[in-house]
């Protein structure tokens, strides 16, 4: 079972550990768009590797051979991020079947859920938290 850390929990594990990682399974748009974890106080870079590509959602063929490029090794601790947590999920899910058995996701995502008037980034997750973070 993979299980969900905090937004605050994944922050201090990146910050302590040289062989941990966190790896943000959105698309080229939401990082764009919405920003993406700012790892550069921790000495580190967040590992962009898309779950799911664009325009019709399909499962990215190259996602553990991504991870393998970016030099993750199968004992490294790693933490998935997505918008809210779904994608991550699914994604950490595939990584442990690939031989990565020290996977977490991160629980709620970046932005977290929608609050009262449709909007991320209030309630729960990376942002909420109030956790580093640029545009993408």
């Amino acid at each position: 079972m993979i299980e969900d850390i905090s937004p605050a929990a994944t922050w201090e594990a990146v910050q302590g550990d040289p062989d941990t990682y966190l790896v943000d399974v959105r698309t080229p748009m939401e990082w764009a768009q919405v920003g993406v974890p700012d790892l550069s106080g921790a000495g580190k870079e967040v590992v962009r590797d898309s779950w799911q590509l664009p325009p019709v959602g399909e499962i990215n063929p190259d996602f553990i051979a991504t991870l393998e490029k970016a030099g993750i090794g199968k004992t490294a601790r790693i933490y998935f991020i997505c918008r809210s947590g779904m994608r991550s999920m699914a994604a950490a899910h595939a990584a442990y079947e690939a031989g990565y058995h020290n996977v977490f996701n991160v629980a709620d995502g970046f932005e977290g859920p929608e609050d009262a008037t449709g909007r991320r980034g209030r309630l729960a997750g990376w942002q909420a938290s109030r956790l580093p973070c640029m545009q993408g």
